[in-house]
């Protein structure tokens, strides 16, 4: 575990070294001392026993001498072990064990040595005799150059061993501290040396955790100050790439998000990668539930799985038009991403909501077929009128008048018809200029009641007016406002039978007044109710009635200009309720 740390894997190699070195240099500095004290013992053993040699040659001569004696008294004063051997290499005296037990030594190899060379023999073994290493210094002893005898002196080398270890002891207790300060310096290197490596680990730690701000001062001046300034430049330019990552992927995704076509990204397996609300919605599904799921699950029609199919096995663009299953009408485009990499195996596929536009279409179509169909009548009437008076009623004076007056009857339809359509048509582009002001609700609704008062009476219906004392004023344009309650009223007044009602009452909603006008009349087939605010719309009961069909549709427009809403309950034969709201004026 420790060459796992940095620190370690520098200081202990060092160590290591250090104590190789140490122990070599002991083991090195034991033998060279060894060798110097044996160097010293042979000198002095070689002097002492060619002093001996000197003196003793006549004891040599005569062997029958008490030698043994002699060699113990010189053993005593020269601290050393003394043997006389004579020339045939029988013991004559020895200091220190029983010469009668010891074998011939002419051919130890200091006795050899000694008679080969007619000096001196040395010799460093091991004594099968005293059994430790010994020493040996053998000298010839000589009369007239004939060599009579040996003697020899010998040493244990324990001494030496004794005074090695204790040197040695020294050595080792100098080593161990040495080795413990080195231990310390090396440490201390190897952390210092660790620091700024741990700062750089610290520092790659904060920016994995996408602290990108993160920053280090360097601490030394050689190559890791380098180093760290690099890793500086390094998080420096990270930081710059993936703020601009960042901002370009929030663009992207804003963009994505807001997208009003529906986009999906799926890749070669049909599984949805990506996608955005406008798809969610036009396919119906959770946002949240999309990415991920396979493409079939996601849109769910046939002819939208096919074109993914179509386009997978062609390898280009596709398009089409599709309604779904709930009546949104889409162009559909699937097209692959591109020959990079990245998006080699991904596939575009662009969901276009045209169902405003074909209603549009839709409307456009209609409003031309129910604008002739108005016309029609009219014009109609007018020829067949023309022609009769040109041949001849107009020469007669009591039908030529009453002609004429169909024929400005009919003039009159087609000129409210227009007035109308040019009306609505600038309420709808929001060219016509509205004049708020704060208007009291009563001062809205008296022209309407004076304006149609006799209207009602004349079809002998009841008009009821309720309004509370405590009714705010409302902001609007006081001419289109009551434009509007007049269609509700004369609409009201036009279907509801003899002897019937027609009440209009006011309250306040939060910051806006609802206006209500109620009748009891012939009310409105429910399944006409989602298109009375259609411009030519009439249901069945109102085919055979006067009007352009337009009065509802410019209701509804002068209601949204002002902020407001237009409702309606109603059932068939009971009678209706149409209400506006306009803001309060504040």
């Amino acid at each position: 575990m420790l060459f796992t740390r940095i620190r370690w894997r520098i200081a202990l190699p060092y160590l290591l070294l250090i104590a190789v070195l140490l122990g070599g240099m002991g083991l090195w500095v034991r033998a060279q001392l060894k060798q110097v004290y044996v160097d010293r013992l042979e000198s002095q053993l070689e002097g002492e026993a060619r002093l001996l040699a000197d003196m003793l040659g006549p004891y040599f001569q005569t062997p029958d001498s008490d030698m043994d004696a002699l060699a113990r008294r010189y053993a005593d004063l020269l601290g050393v072990r003394v043997t006389f051997v004579a020339y045939d290499g029988k013991v004559q005296g020895e200091s220190h064990e029983n010469r009668a037990t010891m074998e011939n030594h002419l051919y130890r190899p200091e006795i050899q040595r000694a008679l080969n060379s007619r000096d001196v023999g040395i010799s460093l073994r091991y004594s099968g005799t005293v059994n430790y290493e010994m020493l040996y210094v053998a000298v010839p002893v000589k009369k007239d150059d004939a060599i009579l005898g040996f003697v020899r002196l010998a040493l244990p080398l324990s001494a030496i061993d004794n005074q090695i270890a204790i040197f040695s002891r020294g050595i080792a207790v100098g080593s161990l501290g040495a080795l413990a300060f080195a231990a310390l310096l090396a440490v201390f290197i190897a952390a210092r040396t660790v620091v700024p490596i741990r700062q750089l680990t610290a520092m790659a730690q904060r920016l994995r955790e996408g602290e990108f701000s993160a920053r280090l001062v360097p601490i030394t001046r050689d190559e890791v100050r380098t180093l760290t300034l690099t890793f500086n430049e390094m998080a420096e330019q990270l930081q710059n790439q993936i703020t601009a990552l960042r901002r370009e992927q929030a663009l992207l995704s804003a963009l994505f998000a807001t997208l009003a076509d529906g986009v999906l990204v799926v890749n070669r397996e049909g599984i949805v990668q990506m996608s955005n609300l406008a798809a969610a919605r036009l396919l119906e599904q959770p946002a949240e539930e999309l990415d991920g799921r396979l493409f079939a699950e996601a849109a769910r029609h046939h002819r939208l799985i096919s074109l993914w199919h179509e386009a997978l096995a062609a390898g280009r663009e596709v398009l089409d038009a599709v309604e779904l299953t709930s009546g949104t009408y889409v162009q559909v485009i699937i097209t692959p991403l591109g020959q990079e990499e990245e998006v080699r195996d991904l596939y575009l596929v662009l969901l276009q909501d045209l169902t405003r536009l074909r209603r549009l279409e839709l409307v456009r179509r209609d409003f031309v077929a129910n604008v002739s169909h108005e016309l029609r009548t009219p014009l109609a009437s007018l020829k067949a009128l023309v022609q009769t008076l040109e041949e001849g009623a107009l020469q007669d004076p009591e039908a030529a008048p009453r002609f004429l007056a169909q024929i400005e009857n009919q003039v009159d339809t087609l000129t409210q018809m227009v007035e109308e359509l040019l009306e609505l048509s600038r309420l709808e582009s929001g060219h016509a200029p509205l004049r708020f002001t704060a208007m009291p609700v009563a001062e809205l609704i008296q022209p309407v009641l004076e304006r149609l008062r006799p209207q009602a009476e004349r079809a002998q219906l009841t008009l009821e007016v309720t309004l509370p004392n405590d009714l705010p004023p409302v902001w609007v344009d006081g001419e289109r406002a009551r434009q509007a309650l007049i269609n509700l009223v004369h609409n009201a007044i036009k279907f509801t039978p003899s002897g019937g009602w027609v009440r209009i009452t006011a309250r306040r909603v939060g910051e806006m007044v609802a206006i209500a006008v109620a009748d009891n009349g012939v009310g409105v087939a429910e399944e006409d109710l989602p298109h009375i605010f259609e411009r030519f719309y009439k249901g069945d009961r109102a085919r055979s009635t006067p009007g352009t069909g337009l009065g509802l549709a410019i209701v509804r427009h002068v209601v949204l200009a002002h902020g407001g809403q237009v409702t309606v309950q109603s059932r068939e034969g009971e009678g209706s309720t149409f209400t506006i709201t306009l803001p309060v004026a504040n």
